[in-house]
């Protein structure tokens, strides 16, 4: 094991490399995955859940591709809620809390049942790098370990520093010491550097709690699950609850201002606009009496307690009494206290669209080394860079989704050509053509794509065969079957749409935005004798097919014309320098970026459709 040389070496063992091992051992790789701690393995370090809104059809999107994070997250989700049912199906999108301990234990047996991963227990304290490329790792102990191509997933730890209060300490996460070494070796090799900060709340004891005094928040009555494949049923659910901050406990926070290495400049690094402390909070949002606090169980067993909403680097003090003016933490007793963590960050447009580093060859970057946050970000990023580190050493075609294939195409695509100076997250508004994107149908639009790599299993592409041609086969009949106005107006009437004078087909009544197929199927009996041979996710694709076809056909003709864009491939390193019909900005862009096609260049910012014009005909020349 010391001597031999692995295909892919994976530093760092949290959600990206997690997928990122995974990925390219099963898809036929050697790989050492290399952790400070084979105990913290899939650490959920802040809130006990996978999934929210976008983040759901991130991780469907990795599960469709061959990933393990939906299936994970299924064997341990103690919750599940379909999000935004109230609006399109664009935003519907799955969340579940987490078994945290399960969740993690889980992720360590799968890795282990991968006869391809080889486990090592140590701090890596740079890199082997020889003539431009990256050929292993180097350790504490002064090991190398040798290899075609490296995926560095460090997360929090590189130089991590944490604060409470005055207090500040090396750390990478509470209890877990810092990585140093590899920013200090990648700034001599040419890389720019940041600095990020993140923030976790304060976990409490369950038994401590009066839930009587709160909102109970159940989970959905007909639960489902993230992975298509036959994972576990939920059917039993732990119930999370909703509280409020008030006057008093934002009265107590300020008190700790003064001492707050937020507000008095001691943390550099820029937190996450959409997750922010809850001092940063009750601060920029001083008109507000309250902000609500999801109170979240960590496990089945567990008494331990999530405090979603109340981040906070404030002293631990301040942070208890806060917390015991909260409406049923009176009495509450708390485990550890929140806490803000600064690390170091490499901006992403460091990267080609392989999440290979443009500085140095065979070497890759995943999660928030990129200046992302969040488990399913990362996720996503561990998968694909896994996949190209296997394509490389392999010497096949590099894996790159493009933004009209996938929210992981629009993450990468923005970290690339955009870049990011505070922690990067996604959402739905981020993806133009997310009425296309959506979280039912990652299996149709990706699985083909997992199993051309080799990745998503034969079993997964007859699936998704079978669910195409019962769409199909569901949508012939709906366009072929005849409705009598007597069959019907007593439900349209019921439905406030307006009742029918002559017979017409199924489909144009579910055009209707007030009429579902469950409506059909209750008023139309032989309709609904047919249906019923059907599965659930054939009848929830025709749905959807039938009442948005006209916004999908308009986003499938918008992705089709830059897909045109992104066929126009810019080879070799351009000159931009001797285009003097370019502007200054785009010149110093493009030098930067280096784009790969023109529809790549044009998503970089500062890029205007006129230097595009130009760069076309420079080609065209």
């Amino acid at each position: 094991m010391l001597t031999q040389e692995y295909d892919v070496i994976v530093v760092g063992a949290g959600h990206a490399g997690c997928e990122a091992a995974a990925a390219a051992a099963n898809l036929g790789s050697s790989v050492l995955l290399i952790t400070m701690n084979m105990n913290t393995i899939a650490q959920m370090s802040c809130n006990p859940a996978m999934g929210g809104v976008a983040k759901g059809q991130i991780v469907r999107e990795v599960d469709a591709l061959g990933g393990q994070s939906g299936i994970i997250t299924d064997k341990t989700m103690i919750q599940f809620r379909m999000l935004n049912r109230s609006k399109g199906p664009a935003m519907w999108s799955p969340r579940a809390q987490s078994d945290r301990m399960r969740f993690a234990e889980e992720w360590r047996l799968t890795l282990e049942g991968i006869s391809n991963v080889d486990f090592w227990q140590e701090a890596v304290t740079g890199l082997l790098v020889e003539d431009g490329t990256c050929v292993g790792v180097r350790t504490q102990l002064g090991i190398e370990f040798r290899s075609k191509t490296v995926v560095l997933t460090n997360g929090t730890f590189l130089n991590g520093l944490i604060h409470i209060g005055e207090k500040q300490f090396g750390g990478g996460r509470a209890a877990e010491k810092m990585s140093t070494g590899i920013t200090e070796q990648l700034r001599e090799l040419g890389f720019e550097t940041g600095r990020m900060k993140t923030g976790t709340p304060p976990r409490v004891d369950g038994r401590s709690l009066d839930y009587s005094k709160m909102e109970e928040q159940p989970g959905d009555e007909n639960p489902s699950r993230f992975s298509y494949l036959d994972t576990p049923q939920l059917t039993k659910q732990r119930p999370c609850y909703i509280t409020y901050t008030n006057e008093k406990v934002h009265e107590i926070l300020r008190t700790g201002f003064e001492k707050s290495p937020m507000f008095q400049g001691r943390i550099k690094g820029l937190g996450p606009r959409y997750c922010p402390s809850v001092e940063d909070k009750i601060n920029r949002f001083a008109d507000k009496d309250r902000h609500q606090i999801f109170v979240e169980p960590e496990g089945w067993s567990t008494v331990e307690v999530y405090v979603n909403g109340f981040s906070s680097s404030l002293p631990e003090d301040v942070q208890y009494n806060a917390l015991r003016q909260i409406a049923g933490f009176e009495n509450a007793k708390m485990f550890r206290p929140g806490y803000a963590i600064e690390y170091d960050f490499f901006p992403p447009t460091q990267l080609n669209l392989t999440l290979e580093t443009k500085p140095v060859r065979n070497l890759y970057f995943a999660g928030q080394i990129n200046g992302t946050t969040g488990y399913e970000e990362a996720a996503c990023q561990g998968l694909m860079a896994g996949i190209n580190a296997h394509q490389r050493v392999r010497d096949l075609e590099p894996f790159v989704l493009r933004r009209s294939e996938a929210y992981i195409g629009v993450l990468i695509d923005d970290l690339v050509n955009k870049g990011t100076d505070e922690p990067y997250r996604m959402f739905t508004s981020r993806a133009e053509h997310r009425i296309l994107l959506r979280q039912d149908n990652a299996d149709l639009r990706l699985t083909p794509l997992g199993h051309k790599l080799g990745l998503a299993s034969d079993e997964r592409m007859q699936r998704v065969e079978q669910k195409r041609r019962a769409t199909a086969d569901v949508l012939e009949y709906l366009n072929k079957k005849p409705v009598e106005p007597g069959e019907i107006n007593g439900l349209l009437v019921e439905l406030g749409s307006a009742p029918i004078h002559e017979k017409t087909r199924a489909v144009n009544l579910l055009r209707r935005p007030q009429v579902e197929l469950a409506d059909l199927q209750r008023a139309l009996p032989e309709l609904d004798q047919y249906l019923q041979t059907y599965g659930a996710d054939a009848l929830e694709q025709a749905g959807i097919s039938v009442k948005y076809e006209t916004y999908i056909e308009k986003e499938h003709l918008q992705a089709q014309r830059m897909g045109e864009l992104e066929d126009l491939r810019i080879v070799g390193r351009l000159d931009y320098k001797a285009m003097p019909a370019l502007s200054h900005e785009a010149r110093e862009k493009l030098l930067r970026v280096q784009p790969e096609t023109i529809g790549q260049a044009s998503r970089i910012s500062g890029i205007s459709p006129a230097d595009i014009s130009v760069l076309m005909v420079y080609l065209g020349k």
